[in-house]
């Protein structure tokens, strides 16, 4: 049995009222992700998207908040994580 998912207090984003399936967009591998999952997600590839600006974009704080995002996704959903964010 899955343990209870809750998000981390630094997390300041929207949490979703619904998930959604994500594709990978290179592998074309699909995943079912429940709200939390799917809000982390898109923080996850909101700050991704930033990183691709241009370097005025990184700072300390969302280089960090990036890498717990990571952390979170890996230990709450592994198997989507190896397929969505690896």
């Amino acid at each position: 049995m899955k343990n209870k998912q809750t998000m981390p207090k630094w997390f300041n984003g929207d949490i979703y009222k619904e998930g959604s399936v994500v594709q990978n967009p290179f592998s074309k591998e699909e995943y079912e992700l429940n709200n939390m999952e799917l809000s982390m997600y898109d923080f996850i590839i909101g700050i991704n998207y930033l990183f691709e600006m241009g370097q005025e974009y990184h700072n300390n704080k969302i280089i960090s908040e990036h890498q717990k995002a990571l952390r979170w996704f890996r230990v709450n959903n592994p198997e989507a994580y190896m397929a969505l964010l690896d």
